[in-house]
């Protein structure tokens, strides 16, 4: 297995983000979901590695408010797409120009919003997302706000439960972890249109958590959509999401 080198930068904002590396080669930026981190989307499970072993660097940070990275409770260090500017400020921090990216969920949220805002990946992929889960962020939001807020009385049975214990696993803070829930902004299928880069949309076939991922395909210019075995969460232990990645970066 290749060994992760660690590093940590200084934000758009001074923010202290970690950035986790495996591998050499052209340079894939791995953007992981909610209450997730680098470790539990793209190292644990072989991922990164198998983009190592094909040729790729796999970059992958700590999102704000997960993992290593900072956990500031101070509102104005959330503005919106405050995710979007810190990859932007890692992009520029490492430099990279010729460069593919990659997001789960979150992250694949995220990976729409970045391009729209001006970043120009080579490729795309985006994971556990369709259609109408890029717009109508503030449901879903409310939804782990509440998880949030009642953190301690969610029973098994729950609506929020399976949200809550992982949130337990992944030692979240919570404080944190709510502000940047307020911070991200929706895209409409019309600003879609406007998207050129190649992008292979991956959902596991029993995951809609973000509604349609081939709806999702069909409102891009230049996209196809590959199903993968699992659910939402299951997907990314799955073998067939890394060898869905790294084929359709190297193809």
């Amino acid at each position: 297995m290749s060994d992760v080198r660690t590093e940590h930068f200084a934000s758009f904002d001074a923010a202290d983000l970690a950035i986790h590396r495996m591998g050499e080669g052209r340079p894939v930026l791995l953007l992981h979901g909610l209450f997730s981190d680098a470790n539990t989307n793209w190292i644990r499970f072989g991922h990164a590695q198998r983009l190592a072993d094909a040729g790729f660097e796999a970059i992958m940070p700590d999102l704000r408010a997960h993992g290593a990275s900072g956990k500031p409770h101070e509102a104005a260090a959330y503005p919106g797409d405050v995710l979007v500017r810190d990859a932007q400020a890692l992009v520029a921090h490492l430099g990279l120009t010729d460069y593919d990216l990659v997001g789960f969920s979150l992250g694949a949220r995220t990976a729409v919003r970045c391009v729209l805002a001006g970043l120009s990946p080579r490729r795309m992929v985006l994971g556990g997302m369709g259609l109408e889960g890029l717009a109508g962020w503030d449901r879903r939001a409310s939804f782990f706000i509440d998880a949030i807020d009642r953190f301690d009385e969610v029973k098994h049975g729950d609506p929020a439960f399976f949200a809550v214990a992982f949130m337990r696993t992944q030692k979240i803070d919570r404080v944190a972890a709510r502000l940047l829930l307020q911070s991200v902004d929706d895209t409409s299928a019309a600003e879609l249109a406007g998207m050129t880069v190649p992008t292979l949309v991956v959902c596991g076939e029993k995951d809609r958590d973000n509604g349609s991922p081939q709806a999702l395909a069909d409102a891009l210019p230049d996209a196809r959509f590959q199903e993968v075995p699992g659910t939402h969460m299951s997907s990314v232990t799955e073998p067939e999401l890394g060898k869905a990645i790294a084929g359709f970066l190297a193809g």
